[in-house]
């Protein structure tokens, strides 16, 4: 066995044949997964065939609600998706419903006078609410260059590339550091800043700040410039220095302008997110200092995070430690981010246990997530592993983002060992 503590050079090492047997056939489920019930079931439910771009909700039982409001997140993670599986596959039919979604956002999520993204319009396309929530404009950015990838449409590298200067001159604290939260629609301070109602209210979060971790990473893949490299490497920086907690290995949530701490929320599926898109972020920058910063503390983020493991090889949804109090629900898209957590963590470190953590997750995936009636993933199920009949299939949430992608990260790493 190769030792935790021993650098490993990543995606080149095996445990044994039965090892290497268990990964092939997950190959195996995985691309059936992702093609045949994944990113079929969004082909077949999500488009808005009367109103243009797609469904605001679906019912767990597959009923659309055509009036639904649209949210800027879904329309950026299905762009996302479905371009990254063109790249991946080489399957032109996914190109159309990327396009799809990447001509209905430039028509009606981006903000032609002031800049950045709606956060949501009605069912016919116009803006209901117009403030400016950096979260979402950083997924527009990391949508918009996979679309640049799949297909060489050098608008939508424009596109990321202005939202990404938008959110540098607007968001960035050019004083304390970090990115504020929230703006008007015309970038005037907000009163309210939360991302979604059970979020606190407070002006720098974590979960914004590894989204814009991941959209920087991504562009700065195919746009390599010095401000760039300087803002990406910033905010890797910022996970190390401010948002993981070198005590524990959890993250950090919320923070106030200052940078106080502003609550002790444990988030299991953002720990083990936050593991590997900061690796992967350090990767792409490719500076070794870097490097040699992150790799421990993703593993040891990743470890932590077993804590949050149920026996039946669940992750739970989130801790309050200072209540004693832990949600056991068990959202779909935290086993997704566990799934290739642990992966990743068995590429850096060889500890078996990790690749033995990531297979776990699948079989609960399996056995719990995956709806084999109505398609697609279910939102959460509770402890018991039974779902809930009121959680959408679709919505302004529930996306084939974190899902899909799993299966292609998983797909392509194994291949890149394998092979």
């Amino acid at each position: 066995m190769i030792s935790p503590n021993r650098p490993v050079h990543k995606r080149h090492f095996f445990t044994g044949i039965k090892m290497e047997e268990k990964l092939r056939q997950l190959v195996t489920e995985l691309d059936l997964e992702l093609r045949e019930n994944i990113l079929a079931y969004w082909m077949q439910h999500a488009p808005d065939l009367t109103h243009g771009g797609f469904v605001g909700k679906i019912t767990r039982t597959n009923r659309p609600l055509p009036r639904a409001p649209k949210g800027s997140v879904l329309n950026a993670r299905i762009l996302w998706t479905f371009s990254a599986a063109c790249r991946m596959l080489g399957d032109k039919t996914y190109l159309d419903l990327a396009g799809r979604a990447y001509h209905y956002f430039l028509e009606h999520f981006i903000d032609p006078e002031y800049g950045g993204v709606y956060w949501e319009l009605d069912y016919l396309g116009n803006p209901t609410n117009t403030r400016k929530q950096i979260y979402a404009i950083a997924f527009a950015i990391y949508a918009m260059t996979e679309y640049y990838i799949a297909c060489g449409d050098k608008n939508a590298l424009a596109t990321a590339v202005q939202l990404y200067e938008i959110i540098e001159a607007r968001s960035l604290d050019r004083r304390k550091n970090g990115y504020i939260e929230a703006f008007s629609y015309d970038w005037q301070p907000l009163d309210d800043l939360r991302l979604s109602e059970k979020d606190a209210n407070e002006t720098k979060t974590m979960n914004t700040h590894l989204h814009i971790l991941e959209a920087y990473a991504s562009l700065f893949r195919v746009w390599k410039t010095d401000a760039l490299e300087k803002a990406l490497e910033n905010v890797i920086l910022l996970f190390t220095d401010k948002f993981i907690d070198p005590a524990t290995g959890h993250l950090r949530m919320f923070f106030d302008d200052d940078w106080n701490l502003r609550s002790d929320l444990i988030s299991y599926g953002h720990d083990i997110e936050c593991s590997w898109l900061l690796y992967e972020a350090a990767e792409v920058l490719g500076k070794r200092t870097v490097l040699d910063r992150v790799r421990p503390l993703s593993l040891k983020v990743a470890r932590a995070n077993f804590g949050g493991l149920d026996g039946d090889h669940g992750l739970f949804n989130e801790a309050f430690p200072g209540e004693g109090r832990v949600d056991t629900d068990k959202h779909w898209w935290q086993q997704a981010e566990a799934l290739v957590g642990y992966f990743n963590a068995w590429e850096l470190s060889g500890d078996p246990e990790f690749v033995e953590k990531a297979l776990g997750s699948w079989e609960f995936i399996k056995k719990y997530i995956v709806d084999r009636e109505y398609g697609e993933w279910f939102w959460k199920v509770n402890r018991e592993g039974i779902p809930y009949p009121d959680a959408e299939k679709a919505g302004f949430w529930k996306c084939p983002y974190h899902n899909s992608r799993a299966c292609m990260e998983i797909i392509r790493r194994i291949n890149s060992t394998l092979n």
